[in-house]
């Protein structure tokens, strides 16, 4: 998985089937600094993130498989996760408590 932050939305005026109705986003690839890495991509959106949302992207059949009806289509990247909160540890360290907290979905 990788991380991204998105800077804009991608306009499509042919789509191929299976991506009717699919937004694309225009990402910029991060590092776990979450310094820029390498050039901008667009990526498909699973999760209706927005301009400035940092998420997490899957490449190649990850990403196809994460599209929501069709089971296959020819997407090389996608957006499946906003992130709410980020707390990198240093190398060789974890911690393992789970917080306690409620989410929209519980």
């Amino acid at each position: 998985m990788l991380f991204g932050r998105v800077h804009g939305t991608a306009v499509c005026t042919i789509k191929i089937a299976g991506t009717e109705g699919l937004k694309f986003l225009v990402v910029q690839p991060l590092n776990r600094k979450l310094e820029p890495v390498g050039v901008l991509q667009v990526a498909a959106d699973v999760v209706q993130a927005g301009p400035g949302d940092l998420c997490v992207m899957v490449r190649s059949r990850e990403a196809a498989l994460a599209m929501p009806e069709i089971r296959f289509v020819p997407v090389d990247l996608a957006l499946v996760g906003i992130v709410d909160e980020l707390n990198v540890q240093p190398d060789g360290t974890f911690d393992l408590v789970m917080k306690n907290g409620t989410t929209r979905f519980t």
